[in-house]
């Protein structure tokens, strides 16, 4: 009777831990946004003219997935299977900076990647050489672009490092962090496009 009881009891247990590991953890999507503030006068207002294409957009091997990648240790990460972008990393980062230049350029013709509908007057690559992320502390990029105008003139690069801590221990939070980052280097590429803009009009005075 005891032997029974007992051979009950690993059956249910047996039963229960093949239920647990039967139970799956459903992945979450997430996305960057563009936060960058808006332009206090349209570009066409000062009779100006901007058409940009953001791309290619290049990241690190070992980012280009679609799970999360989290810094845990100065030399250690982990790849988050149940935390994922909702896009490829490098069309998402082209896709924010391509909306965050549009609202800080103050026009609508700025398109993350080729086949732009408009005439194009400036080309920007990006070369991401850090996407770090650590959560509930810190967010951290490190961007090598560069800005060419169409029209022949002088290419412009440059390189910026943009860190923002994490307001909270979620992902949500993290992906937020990375937005404003993001919205500091698109703030840099937006000032090189009007440079290089100046520079071409003044070279035809």
């Amino acid at each position: 009777m005891i032997a029974h009881r007992f051979r009950a009891a690993a059956v249910a247990l047996a039963v229960v831990a093949s239920s647990a590991c039967g139970v799956t953890r459903p992945a979450r999507f997430y996305t960057l946004e563009a936060v960058a503030p808006p332009t206090d006068t349209p570009a066409s207002s000062y009779g100006v003219s901007y058409g940009v294409s953001v791309g290619p957009v290049t990241v690190p091997p070992a980012l280009d997935r679609p799970q999360l990648v989290v810094q845990v240790a100065p030399n250690r990460v982990e790849i988050d299977e149940f935390n994922r972008w909702a896009a490829p990393l490098p069309d998402a980062i082209a896709a924010t900076v391509a909306a965050n230049l549009a609202t800080l350029l103050g026009t609508p013709d700025v398109v993350a990647g080729a086949g732009a509908p408009f005439a194009v007057t400036h080309i920007v690559t990006l070369a991401v050489q850090r996407f770090t992320s650590v959560p509930g502390k810190e967010a951290a990029v490190d961007v090598v672009w560069s800005v060419r105008p169409t029209s022949g003139g002088a290419a412009r690069s440059d390189r910026t490092v943009a860190r923002e801590p994490v307001d909270g221990p979620d992902v949500d939070a993290l992906a937020a962090a990375h937005s404003r980052a993001l919205a500091k280097v698109s703030a840099a590429v937006a000032a090189a496009i009007r440079a290089s803009n100046g520079a071409r009009s003044a070279g035809r005075r």
